[in-house]
């Protein structure tokens, strides 16, 4: 099958899950975190959707699940966007990469939940981060007053301003702020994108930003990342809107075989004035990512994990008239999904002179089983992030029914057919840092299932004083545990693995007590139990409500955000 019709068809909800085979460890805690699209149907690209986060607890009784069960907890995130949506949707016009609204575009907030500290914020590539209640889940504020940002990236000074940003902001252990970017249309030499650095340091509801000097590139920034001295952003490669698609006509835009890295030293930038251009240093790197992740001690140089996706453009999606690659018509519950691998992909670790200009291989893999690199699990803890030992990576197989037919001719002389003629099993795999040699992989041979996000959850340390809270008693990803979700028709389930070896397979297995199914999800992440919101400066809504910023608006649509400020304030 292509992929599980639930993706599509089943619905967000609370449930409980139980252990049914193995034992869950007593030294395994904390929460893992999803983002989702609602996929409601109402966008012909679900992705564009508006967002939820469901948390799965790690310890058994808590959050409402009674003795021995595990609680999978969903909210949708209420932010402002959704709420002007929920109360005149007859305002919003469905378009290929989401909803345009007289109030501005709106804020999915759908793809990554980022936990901080005690505090949790969700995010998405075309919105600022939202922060949300860590105990709740309800929504809390938007990161940083709109004038702070320099304004909107595109379509006007709006109630709600399209920020063109990063799904993948990194916070700064040493300098207790988030790094992540901002990206503006220019004409010149040829429509692109001007990427900018943004800082927000934490408390506050102002950020700073620094445009690249000269820099204009044609996708986008999907993830940043950081070593002690320097930010890391670089061109994701695998998406890029195609104007005449937006308007109607056919796709004919298609991804990159390289894409441009740049780096930029993070004093240089904080000693500067927001706005003030500021000159990287540049490099390139192929295949095209989607993410990647340094080590935080570049001490012996900047090395970075690249999660290549080789022929993986997630800027195509599935229509209900498409064919697959063998001509059979697509599912209906395919529909509004993107387009899978076209190719086996590469994982990398590069080491990067920002003085030479040169970069060395350290080590890479690219098989005939690594295809549909999906997202990856590893220890960010500070001590984790600077010495990292393992990396470990689910990969989903080859899915002819997900690659349309449409797609192969749009990249014809690229793809080989041969290469996605057939389904293949999805893998957990765990790769060493430094050689990205292969230590140990799980298979999934039964293709009605497929993996997700997986997330590294560290063997709890009691009590060490210390350890930072995201830190196990051995960091790097070695000690501790990977916890993998498994999506299918016939019920959803979470595989517990050892994180030193998991080739032997899970040492445990929850299942929802009434085979419950779950729908797509994207990212994930683990992050100690906190119940309370983190007393901070915060921004309001209101706070950012001009009259010139209500001047195109109705007297009814007026109303509806009065009613929205006024609920949020309250």
């Amino acid at each position: 099958m292509p992929t599980p019709d639930c993706l599509t068809t089943a619905p967000h909800r609370d449930f409980d899950l139980r252990v049914v085979s193995g034992a869950w460890p007593a030294d395994v805690s904390g929460e893992m975190l999803f983002s989702a699209p609602r996929l409601s149907g109402g966008l012909p690209y679900g992705i564009f959707d508006f967002g939820a986060v469901a948390r799965l607890s790690l310890t058994p009784g808590t959050h409402g699940a009674p003795d021995g069960r595990f609680a999978w907890r969903v909210a949708s995130i209420e932010t402002p966007s959704k709420r002007i949506f929920d109360a005149a949707p007859e305002a919003f016009t469905a378009g290929p990469v989401g909803y345009t609204s007289p109030f501005g575009a709106p804020n999915a907030t759908n793809t990554a939940p980022l936990p901080w500290g005690d505090r949790l914020f969700t995010t998405w590539d075309a919105g600022r981060p939202v922060e949300i209640h860590p105990g709740t889940l309800e929504y809390v504020a938007e990161v940083g007053h709109i004038d702070s940002w320099g304004g909107p990236s595109m379509f006007g000074d709006t109630v709600l301003p399209f920020l063109f940003s990063s799904a993948h902001p990194v916070a700064d252990p040493d300098r207790d702020g988030l790094w992540t970017t901002k990206l503006e249309p220019v004409m010149e030499p040829t429509f692109g994108m001007r990427p900018s650095v943004v800082w927000w340091d934490r408390d506050g509801t102002e950020v700073k930003w620094w445009p690249l000097e000269g820099i204009a590139f044609a996708g986008s920034t999907h993830t940043v990342s950081q070593t002690r001295d320097w930010v890391i952003l670089c061109d994701s490669g695998n998406f890029r809107a195609d104007p005449d698609e937006m308007f109607g006509g056919e796709r004919t835009v298609t991804v990159d075989d390289a894409a441009p890295v740049w780096l930029v030293r993070k004093d240089e930038l904080l000693a500067r004035p927001s706005g003030t251009p500021v000159t990287p240093s540049c490099f390139t790197v192929s295949p095209p990512n989607g993410h990647f992740y340094a080590r935080y001690d570049d001490t012996d140089g900047i090395s970075v994990v690249w999660e290549g996706m080789d022929l993986m453009d997630l800027a195509l999606y599935v229509r209900p008239d498409d064919v697959d690659v063998h001509g059979a018509p697509v599912p209906p519950a395919s529909v509004g999904l993107y387009n899978m691998a076209m190719a086996p992909e590469t994982i990398a670790e590069v080491v990067f002179d920002p003085e030479s200009g040169k970069l060395l291989d350290q080590g890479r893999c690219r098989e005939d089983w690594t295809f549909n690199l999906q997202l990856s699990a590893m220890d960010w803890s500070t001590e984790g992030m600077s010495a990292p030992t393992l990396h470990h990576v689910s990969y989903q197989g080859c899915r002819p029914g997900r690659v349309t037919a449409r797609a192969a001719r749009l990249y014809e002389g690229r793809i080989d057919l041969d290469d996605v003629a057939e389904e293949t099993p999805g893998y957990l795999a765990t790769f060493e840092r430094g050689s990205m040699a292969l230590k140990s992989r799980w298979e999934y041979a039964d293709t009605s299932d497929l993996i997700t996000s997986p997330t590294f959850a560290p063997r709890s340390n009691g009590a060490d004083p210390s350890a930072s809270a995201y830190a196990g008693g051995e960091p790097g990803g070695h000690d501790g545990y990977v916890v993998q979700p498994v999506l299918s028709d016939d019920g959803f389930r979470v595989e517990l693995f050892d994180a030193a070896q998991v080739g032997a397979g899970p040492i445990a297995v929850l299942e929802g007590t009434a085979n419950e199914c779950v729908p797509l999800l994207l990212h994930s992440a683990w992050m100690p139990t906190v119940d309370e919101l983190a007393d901070a400066d915060r921004l309001r809504f209101s706070d950012e409500l001009t009259e010139a910023r209500l001047a195109g608006l109705d007297d009814d649509q007026r109303r509806v955000v009065a009613a929205v400020a006024e609920e949020l304030d309250g």
